[in-house]
């Protein structure tokens, strides 16, 4: 436990950490259930590991990451017969290797809690508790996973990235219209329990700056992804997912939807829309020929404008996956099965117990969520960092951004995302019999 109270007292998270031990660290924190601290925790881990991955990519250090293990030991070779020059991707390849790593310990724990009921099962101590010896498995983890020659290393781990990557753009598509449907919810709510013409005005202006962003977008797409003769294929993306945000936005206002949805209406549809013109964008970002002018020919690791939003919304929707619980609107918009609910076992005595304790047992009948789903979930993110952080870039094409396999991947979430936020707004009237509340 004295790594764990170290822990606490270093993060000022000793209330969310799971045990008693922190909790006197920390009499000025508010009390929090333990699902709630220990999602919190691993968030933290995540963020973690994202920082040392970014500080690897930092360009005073290149010359000092030429050193590591695996570029001394590697012969550079990948299918194709391609030499992949550490020297220049070694900021990448070190991002690989740390991801690597974190997603092993994530899948670890995903197979450990599989079955657990309650946190009255023995393998609760290992998810609520001995963070500190967590975090030296995953040091220990990455530091091996440096010694891992190069070889083919990089380009088979990046296909693992692609799909994972793929599999959490969809549960963060699942998250975001989840956010989206809360917000307008929460917001018209305060609207009509008030009259107050200042939620009016914050709905209407919310809603108008999604849209001018939207459009903003738009225009920029088609005048830097697109010429007047050529690039077909990126004005075909850019026109069909315009076509798109403007259904979806007609079909959350029909009478039909509002009848069985009095509250959704536009503010939904241009959080989406916005979203789905982000998507495009980084797919275009990864398109391969002439029209892709994100490409300046540049072979240092670097981060661009797309990447750093790229991460805001991973850190985010994260952020929102560990506070959140599932409400009457997660039936709809599906996050039930990634949002915690709210745990119905007294622990620690029940509301005695709660004013005792910083962190009180909420899952002594029945989890909140599915350990197993969580972890997998985390799993994936760390895929996802690891494509975001190197750009999706394939390390087998002299470090071009150019990957037709990640732009497909994007354009058809940035379909998925709008077909996802419809099916939210008429499943109510094409399934009149099913409780979405």
């Amino acid at each position: 436990m004295g790594a764990v109270l170290g822990l606490c007292s270093a993060a000022q998270l000793a209330c969310c950490c799971g045990s008693a031990a922190c909790s006197l660290c920390c009499s000025a924190c508010p009390s929090c259930a333990n699902s709630t601290s220990t999602r919190l925790m691993y968030t933290l881990m995540m963020l973690l590991v994202m920082v040392v991955a970014c500080i690897t990519l930092a360009p005073g250090l290149h010359d000092q990451m030429k050193k590591v293990p695996f570029c001394a030991n590697s012969t550079g070779l990948v299918p194709g017969n391609f030499k992949v020059d550490c020297d220049q991707a070694v900021g990448y390849l070190a991002v690989y290797r740390i991801c690597f790593a974190t997603c092993l310990f994530f899948c670890l724990m995903a197979l450990i809690m599989i079955g657990v009921k309650s946190s009255k099962d023995p393998r609760a101590g290992i998810q609520n508790g001995f963070w500190g010896i967590k975090y030296l498995v995953v040091i220990g983890g990455i530091i091996g996973a440096f010694f891992i020659p190069e070889g083919s290393f990089a380009s088979t781990w990046m296909v693992f990235g692609m799909i994972g990557g793929f599999c959490f753009i969809v549960i963060q598509l699942i998250l975001i219209i989840d956010f989206a449907h809360t917000w307008a919810e929460r917001w018209v709510s305060n609207y009509e329990e008030t009259q107050s013409k200042g939620w009016y005005s914050a709905l209407l202006l919310a809603m108008l700056s999604c849209y001018a962003l939207t459009i903003t977008g738009i225009v920029l797409l088609y005048v830097y992804y697109t010429k007047p003769d050529g690039c077909d294929l990126s004005k075909f993306f850019i026109s069909f997912n315009l076509i798109l945000v403007v259904g979806a936005s007609a079909i959350s206002i029909l009478p039909s939807v509002q009848e069985h949805q009095p509250r959704s209406g536009l503010l939904q549809s241009a959080v989406v829309s916005l979203y789905v013109m982000y998507l495009t964008w980084s797919a275009l970002s990864n398109s391969v020929g002439e029209c892709n002018a994100s490409f300046t020919g540049d072979k240092q690791s670097s981060f661009d404008k797309q990447s750093i939003i790229g991460l805001v919304i991973w850190v985010l929707s994260v952020l929102y996956s560990s506070i959140r619980t599932a409400s009457s609107s997660s039936k709809i918009t599906m996050s039930d099965h990634i949002l915690a609910k709210e745990g119905s076992g007294e622990g620690d005595g029940g509301e005695a117990g709660r004013e005792e304790t910083k962190v009180f047992d909420n899952e002594g009948d029945d989890v909140a969520y599915s350990w197993t789903f969580f972890h997998i979930v985390f799993a994936l993110a760390t895929l996802y960092i690891m494509m975001t952080l190197t750009n999706w870039y394939n390390p087998s094409s002299q470090l071009s951004k150019e990957n037709a396999a990640s732009m497909w991947i994007k354009i058809t979430s940035s379909w998925l995302c709008v077909g996802l936020y419809v099916w939210t707004l008429i499943a109510p009237a094409v399934l009149p019999d099913r409780d979405f509340s």
